[in-house]
């Protein structure tokens, strides 16, 4: 009798720790948190909708950064007047200037 209580106190003891550690999991998931977020529709298209538009912005924000740098580069190659790809990439210059002034950008 004494031997089934000490190996029901081990399995007990066993799935004490399993659950605190399930908790503990759940807990650094943010399970509850997501939860919510389903219930309230309304504040899940608002996040939403919030993150969409900061990926916009970062998404604007880098282009134009590399966008100026391949100018950048383009016209430093162009100083150095290699004959074919000089002329190539003058035209393209060019364009994107024209582009620029008459776009009012």
């Amino acid at each position: 009798m004494k031997k089934k209580t000490d190996d029901e106190q081990k399995i007990i003891e066993q799935l004490v720790d399993k659950v605190t550690e399930l908790s503990a999991n759940m807990e650094r998931m943010r399970l509850a948190e997501y939860v919510e977020m389903f219930e309230k529709p309304t504040r899940l298209l608002y996040v939403n909708f919030l993150i969409g538009l900061a990926r916009g912005f970062g998404t604007a924000i880098g282009f134009t950064i590399l966008a100026a740098l391949v100018i950048y580069f383009l016209q430093k190659i162009i100083l150095l007047n290699i004959p074919v790809i000089g002329e190539f990439i003058a035209e393209i210059v060019n364009i994107v200037k024209t582009q620029l002034s008459v776009g009012g950008y």
